[in-house]
């Protein structure tokens, strides 16, 4: 039997588990700071890449089993600090809900007076409120409550005994990488819709055909078909893409956003970059 839904997600998931591994074999074994400051770089920026495949999984579960998706689960709130069903609850029916109205949105760009926030702002706001919104929205969804609640007990307990075993060895390895991969995750959903005031959904999102940067997060890069049809698998969005592209305007193809935009542009010349009013 099959325990993958789908078997694009085989090699993501080794990646992912392998990562999580050497994340415990430093824990345990590293004895010196520079040891953990070396990784501590090198760490984040690669779990940043994984906030795209925690998202992918919280709209469409990679496994069968459910202890599988919770074992992973814990890998990706280790690397990302997004917890079983946080994301499902902010982004999944929350923000996928109501971002075409900006009084709703969990992941709103607009102020209350309707002028568009910064990057910085934006980040601020949506890391601050983030857990607080998942929370509200729990309530009203009862499903998803157990996951939510009772795996995220299970990550502060591990987050907890690590501290114990070897607090700076903690701090270095989980703790700062989980925050940071949390604020990179709201920090990289601004480019998404900032500045699209419009109740199109195929006029509503920023899409970035960069051939690597679509490699390295699951054809995030897609979003607008993403939005289009959230519950489709990663690997089918360029080709359901194609199917909409003759519905989205031009200016709504986008480079990556810095550093992502340092990637080289496998296989091709990506659209200039739209700029997003501040």
């Amino acid at each position: 039997m099959n325990v993958f839904r789908y078997r694009e997600d085989v090699l993501p998931v080794l990646c992912i588990v392998s990562l999580s591994l050497i994340d415990l074999f430093v824990f345990f074994q590293a004895r010196g700071v520079w040891q953990l400051a070396v990784w501590l770089l090198l760490g984040i920026g690669l779990k940043a890449f994984i906030c795209s495949w925690n998202h992918h999984h919280q709209h469409l579960l990679t496994f069968h089993q459910p202890v599988l998706n919770r074992l992973l689960e814990i890998c990706y709130a280790f690397h990302t600090g997004i917890t079983t069903n946080a994301w499902v609850l902010h982004h999944v029916v929350g923000h996928h809900v109501n971002y075409l109205d900006q009084t709703k949105d969990e992941s709103a760009w607009k102020r209350r007076d309707g002028s568009t926030m910064g990057e910085l702002e934006y980040t601020v706001v949506v890391a601050l409120t983030g857990y607080l919104r998942a929370f509200r929205i729990a309530r009203r969804y009862p499903r998803y409550q157990l996951g939510f609640f009772g795996m995220g007990f299970v990550i502060l307990a591990l987050l907890g005994g690590a501290f114990v075993w070897n607090p700076l060895n903690a701090m270095c390895v989980f703790a700062i990488p989980m925050v940071a991969g949390y604020v990179i995750t709201c920090w990289h959903t601004y480019c998404h819709h900032a500045g699209l005031d419009t109740q199109n959904p195929y006029e509503a999102s920023h899409n970035i055909m960069h051939r690597t940067y679509n490699i390295l997060t699951g054809n995030l890069g897609f979003h607008t078909a993403h939005h289009v049809k959230p519950k489709l698998h990663w690997s089918k969005l360029p080709e359901f893409h194609a199917t909409i592209a003759d519905r989205i305007p031009d200016h709504l193809y986008i480079e990556p956003f810095f550093p992502m935009s340092l990637l080289p542009a496998v296989g091709g010349r990506t659209p200039a970059r739209r700029v997003i009013p501040s």
